[in-house]
């Protein structure tokens, strides 16, 4: 698979994927009230929860608020979190623009802006991850923390295993998701066609289209990792095959003091996979 083709190949990986997690994730945990927020005239849905130094949680491309509802109760003990549907997501709005990194950065800020909230601790899963890293780069003064977890947005490395690119029918998704789970009884037959038919009635479908078309020629972090300077936790699933662990580590190893925490017998998303374990760690980093 070709560079340019493997960038395709994950940002759909990323939109069917999160979208399989947060329907398990709406099975787990009750989830609060929804709010709105209104970014440059958009309607912007998100979850409120805690008291305290504020936490927001990106999901990736495809996917909705929802995927946090594992994380949401344990991290809102002790902190203020926010899970957002990112624009052209969820039941946020959906305009009809080009969908670039550049484009959820900026709403990013203006959400920040609207809540009063002059910095947080930001984390981000898969394409979340990528906005975030471009976040702390663009807007520094805006970050405590930052999480980064499975992260997309830096050049090629190991994983990245063939995969229909654009899963179109019910055999396509069982491909998929079996390469996206390390624990493979997470992928029934109920499961799939759950995915299937949410993915159709999700309507995000120009959003992603977009975003597929600007990721043939995407721009990656690597060379900007060495300028972030707030403290930052990398958590990887030792099992991802989307993004190899050797991603982590580049992660770990560009940004200055970065930790990196690898989560065994877990796949692509260990906010899903190994709740236990990912709220621990997230917890252990905010509290020192």
């Amino acid at each position: 698979m070709h560079a340019e083709n493997h960038a395709f190949g994950l940002a759909v990986v990323f939109s069917v994927v999160l979208l399989v997690l947060s329907v398990a994730a709406a099975g787990q945990t009750a989830a609060p009230p929804e709010e709105t927020a209104v970014v440059f005239g958009q309607n912007i849905r998100y979850f409120e929860a805690g008291q305290g130094p504020a936490v927001i949680l990106l999901h990736g491309l495809g996917a909705v608020k929802e995927v946090w509802l594992p994380s949401l109760g344990a991290l809102s003990g002790k902190y203020h979190v926010y899970a957002i549907d990112q624009l052209g997501f969820g039941r946020s709005d959906k305009p009809l623009l080009e969908y670039e990194i550049a484009t959820w950065v900026d709403f990013l800020q203006g959400f920040m802006q609207s809540q009063n909230i002059p910095k947080a601790t930001i984390v981000g899963n898969s394409l979340g991850g990528w906005i975030a890293v471009d976040f702390a780069v663009q807007h520094p003064d805006m970050v405590d923390k930052l999480v980064l977890v499975d992260s997309a947005g830096l050049t090629r490395g190991q994983g990245g295993a063939p995969i229909p690119l654009n899963p179109s029918s019910i055999a396509e998704t069982r491909t998929l998701l079996e390469g996206v789970f390390y624990d493979k009884k997470i992928v029934t037959d109920q499961l799939i066609l759950l995915v299937f038919t949410n993915h159709m009635r999700n309507n995000d479908g120009y959003t992603i289209q977009r975003t597929l078309a600007g990721l043939a020629h995407p721009q990656f972090e690597d060379d900007k990792l060495k300028s972030i300077h707030a403290p930052t936790l990398v958590v990887w699933g030792r099992q991802d095959q989307l993004i190899g662990v050797d991603r982590g580590e580049k992660f770990r190893d560009g940004i200055p003091g970065a930790k990196l925490v690898v989560i065994e017998q877990c796949g692509h998303a260990p906010q899903i996979e190994k709740p236990a374990e990912f709220n621990q760690a997230v917890l252990d980093f905010l509290g020192k």
